[in-house]
């Protein structure tokens, strides 16, 4: 199926949020919400609240990330998530994956690019005020440009 709307907006996957989660921590440790927040700046638009506590609490299965209650400032104690060492290596080998798929991704643009310019016809880079100019300075200098 084609979606010819370019307004289409994009989901990643809940494994892709998953360095994302780990990068932020790794700056600073976080409560969920906030954690919610900072993934929406990165463009993760629709992050399930309830999908984002189950992966924190996979994430501290596996020992990438750790949590402890937070009973500072008013209200109820909130859970406060930190990455661990384990998460840090993790990371570093989720950024190198990504690193490859980059140059990947790059490759195929450059190839996409090639593509796109055997079917739309290149615009002239010049427009009739930059011919008039250009035309005017050879007639003042007597050269060409």
């Amino acid at each position: 199926m084609v979606n010819n709307d370019n307004n289409q907006s994009v989901n990643p996957s809940k494994n892709f949020v998953l360095p994302f989660i780990l990068l932020l921590l790794s700056r600073v440790s976080l409560h969920g919400y906030e954690l919610s927040q900072k993934l929406q700046a990165f463009g993760f638009k629709s992050i399930d609240q309830g999908n984002l506590y189950r992966l924190l609490r996979k994430l501290e299965a596996d020992e990438l990330v750790s949590s402890e209650w937070d009973t500072t400032g008013n209200g109820p104690a909130k859970r406060k998530y930190s990455i661990t060492k384990a998460g840090i290596t993790y990371l570093k080998g989720y950024a190198n994956q990504l690193e490859t798929y980059q140059a990947m991704l790059d490759q195929f643009f450059s190839m996409y690019s090639s593509l796109l310019e055997l079917y739309i016809p290149s615009f002239s880079t010049r427009d009739s005020i930059e011919k008039k100019r250009s035309e005017k300075r050879r007639n003042d200098d007597g050269k060409k440009e």
